[in-house]
């Protein structure tokens, strides 16, 4: 089905925070912590790594310092992640630039699904973009499922909708010309999906960073993952070979249907008929959500990335923190680790109510 979204569900967002009484089960208030339900709780997941690169799993609270917008907060609450649920998403471009990486990619995610998923615990969705974004599988606890949705990812389907055919994906897939909407892709992710959901959320996003379709703005695209609480990993794949076909900046018009509540219509402008550098639009993309970006390439081979990215999400702390702040915007977070040559990666910030 075709995920196409109304400006009524582009603009939609929801902030990052949540009032105290509905914190997950799963964390643990320190014994210091008190609150009412009127009390907003920040909560950030973090990962740490040493000085090589390795993931640090064993620190506690007081190994932990926490600002917003330059003041000291306390860390009221801490939890290590490693077995608690996860909600992921996986995010392909199959542009013409990425055509010929779509088989390397599908048989790693075959084994990623296979060793990250713990069917009942864990669930996970699968999307596809080019000029258009299309979900191939919804939210599933089912291996099977997903491996059925990377089937689908084969090198002939996309060949054939690159040239004007009409694939296996349903509506609004039979225009010409080329496009990548990889920021439509990653909004329409987390308003549509991971915003409804709770708990550990990350994306992992294939593509060479390239973005010549979509209808919002890279700053928006990381807005709407910040607040959905959503980590993004990036993993780029850049075919130098490969022609993806020149910046689309005519009207194109969106048909309906496919995205929950999607009844077509973007707001008006194409704001990314301009190329950027893909590199660092990945790199802006992950380091603001708290994410990682990595880099396929002879010696980084795409099993050592999943291999690197499932070391992480089974190693992460969430930290939590009443705000004493009060008004709606974002706000800027830095969280930082004790011990010599530590490094912690987590997101930047969060939008408040």
């Amino acid at each position: 089905m075709s995920l196409i979204a109304s400006r009524r569900d582009l603009l939609r967002m929801a902030a990052a925070v949540v009032p105290a009484s509905r914190l997950l089960a799963w964390q643990e208030p320190s014994a210091d912590a008190k609150y009412s339900s009127d009390v907003n709780v920040v909560n950030v997941l973090a990962s740490v790594h040493d000085k090589d690169g390795k993931v640090v799993s064993m620190l506690t609270k007081d190994d932990f310092s926490l600002e917003e917008d330059g003041r000291p907060e306390v860390i009221r609450y801490f939890a290590r992640q490693s077995d608690l649920p996860l909600t992921l998403g996986l995010l392909v471009d199959t542009s013409g630039s990425e055509s010929r990486n779509i088989e390397s990619e599908r048989r790693a995610s075959y084994k990623f699904f296979d060793q990250v998923m713990r069917e009942g615990e864990d669930k996970a969705f699968l999307i596809h973009f080019d000029r258009e974004v299309e979900l191939l599988q919804d939210l599933t606890s089912s291996k099977t499922q997903l491996d059925k949705g990377l089937d689908t990812l084969s090198g002939d389907q996309m060949n054939r909708r690159n040239s004007g055919g009409q694939g296996q994906g349903g509506p609004g897939q039979g225009r010409g010309g080329g496009g990548t909407d990889l920021y439509d892709a990653v909004l329409l992710a987390s308003e549509e999906l991971m915003q409804k959901q709770q708990g550990r959320k990350a994306i992992v996003l294939f593509s060479d960073g390239e973005d010549n379709g979509s209808k919002v703005t890279l700053s928006k695209c990381i807005e709407s993952a910040q607040r959905a609480d959503t980590l993004v990993y990036s993993v780029r794949f850049y075919d130098k070979n490969a022609t993806g076909g020149p910046p689309v900046s005519m009207g194109r018009g969106r048909r309906g249907g496919g995205f929950p509540g999607g009844g077509g219509g973007y707001p008006s402008g194409y704001p990314n008929s301009g190329r950027k550098d893909g590199k660092a639009v990945l790199q802006q993309i992950s380091n603001e959500t708290g994410g990682a970006y990595f880099e396929v390439s002879g010696t980084m081979t795409l099993d050592k990335i999943y291999a690197r990215i499932q070391d992480e999400l089974r190693n992460q702390y969430s930290l939590g923190y009443t705000s004493d702040q009060t008004g709606a915007g974002y706000r800027r977070i830095k969280v930082t680790a004790k011990g010599k040559n530590l490094t912690v990666q987590a997101r930047e910030g969060y939008y408040a109510r």
